[in-house]
C-alpha cells in the first residue's frame, strides 16, 4: 500500500501544484473584483457571476467568438488536409524525400515569435514580399493592406497559422501511415482498385484513429493560439482578429481588468474541456465497438500453396472489398 502511494504521489502532486493550483485561482479570480490595486492591498470583493455576464454582454464577445470559430475551423480543415496530402505524397520512395520531409519541419521548429515576425514581413504593405510578387504579376494593381485591412487581416492570419500547423499534421499522419500493411494496397490493386479506391477503402478506415488525435490536438492547440496573432495584428484592426485567447490578454493586461480577463480564460478552458469530453466519448464508444467485433471476426487459414498475396486479398475482401472473382460472378 505504501509502494503504491509513493509511486502515484509525484504525479499528484505535480498535477495539484501545476495544473489544480493556477486553475482555481483563475476560477477564484473571475469572481473578484480583481484589479492591479489588488495585487498590493489584498482587496478583491466577491462578485459572483458579474465578470461573466460583463464579459457575455460586450459587444467584443459576440465577434470574439466569432472569429475563434472561424480561426479555428479554417486553420483545422487546411492543416489537415494539406498534411494528409503530403503524408501520402512522401510516402513513396523517390530521391531527397528525408531531406524534403525534414525541411518542411523548419516552420514547425521555429518559435511561434519568430514565425509571426516573418510572416509581418511577408504581409508588409510597402516592402513585403508577397505584394512585391502580385504586383511584378500583374494580378494586383496597388499594394494590399493585409494586415491593417479588416476584410483581410483575419484570412492573413489564419494563412500564417496554418502553415505553422502543416508539420504537425504531416509528421503524426505519416506515422500513422507507416503502419498499414503494404500487403493491403498489392491486394487492392490485384483486385483492380484504382488510387481513389484505395484510399478511401484501404488508407482512410485504417488512418482514422490516428486523424481523430490529430484533429483534438490541432483543436486544443488552435483554441489557444496567441502569438501568432499578437505579432501581426494583436487583436486588430477595430477587433478584426481578436479572439477568445488575445481579448483576455488585452481585458487583463491592457485594461487590468483581471477579473474579466480570468472570467474569458475560463470559458476558453471550458470550451475546450467539452471537445475533449466529446472526443474521449467518440474514442471509447470505437473501442467499445472494436472490442465487440473482434470475437466475430474469424482469421482465415491459408491453404497450402497459396501465397502472401493471395492472404492479403482474403482480408480485403473479408472488410468489404468485392474480390475480381466475385465481381466476375456478379
Amino acid at each position: 500500500m505504501v509502494a503504491r502511494i509513493g509511486f502515484v504521489a509525484p504525479i499528484v502532486v505535480y498535477l495539484v501544484l501545476f495544473f489544480g493550483y493556477p486553475l482555481v485561482s483563475n476560477i477564484t479570480m473571475a469572481m473578484r473584483e480583481f484589479t492591479a490595486a489588488s495585487f498590493y492591498t489584498g482587496e478583491a470583493p466577491f462578485v459572483g457571476f458579474e465578470n461573466y455576464a460583463a464579459v457575455i454582454g460586450d459587444p467584443v464577445f459576440g465577434t470574439a467568438l466569432l472569429n475563434t470559430a472561424v480561426f479555428t475551423i479554417a486553420s483545422l480543415a487546411f492543416q489537415f488536409a494539406i498534411g494528409l496530402g503530403l503524408a501520402v505524397f512522401f510516402q513513396r520512395y523517390f530521391p531527397l524525400n528525408g531531406v524534403l520531409r525534414s525541411l518542411l519541419l523548419l516552420p514547425w521548429l521555429l518559435p511561434l515569435v519568430v514565425s509571426g515576425t516573418v510572416w509581418r514581413w511577408i504581409y508588409d504593405q510597402e516592402y513585403g514580399v508577397l505584394n512585391q510578387v502580385l504586383l511584378g504579376a500583374g494580378v494586383i494593381d496597388t499594394a494590399m493592406p493585409w494586415l491593417s485591412s479588416t476584410s483581410m487581416a483575419l484570412t492573413a492570419v489564419t494563412v500564417a497559422n496554418i502553415w505553422v500547423g502543416i508539420p504537425f499534421n504531416m509528421v503524426i499522419l505519416y506515422g500513422g501511415l507507416q503502419g498499414i500493411p503494404a500487403q493491403l494496397y498489392e491486394a487492392a490493386a490485384l483486385d483492380g482498385a484504382g488510387p481513389w479506391k484505395r484510399f478511401s477503402a484501404v488508407t482512410w478506415p485504417l488512418l482514422r484513429p490516428v486523424s481523430a488525435v490529430v484533429l483534438m490536438l490541432g483543436l486544443v492547440y488552435t483554441l489557444k493560439v496567441f502569438d501568432v496573432i499578437m505579432v501581426l495584428t494583436q487583436g486588430g484592426p477595430a477587433n478584426a482578429t481578436q479572439t477568445l485567447t488575445t481579448w483576455s490578454y488585452s481585458l487583463s493586461f491592457q485594461d487590468l481588468d483581471f477579473g474579466a480577463g480570468a472570467a474569458t480564460g475560463n470559458m476558453l478552458i471550458l470550451l475546450a474541456l467539452v471537445f475533449a469530453v466529446f472526443y474521449l466519448r467518440s474514442t471509447r464508444q470505437s473501442a467499445g465497438a472494436a472490442a465487440r467485433e473482434a470475437p466475430r471476426r474469424r482469421v482465415p487459414r491459408l491453404p497450402r500453396g497459396r501465397s502472401a498475396t493471395g492472404g492479403a486479398r482474403a482480408s480485403v475482401a473479408a472488410a468489404g472489398e468485392p474480390s475480381a472473382t466475385e465481381q466476375e460472378r456478379s
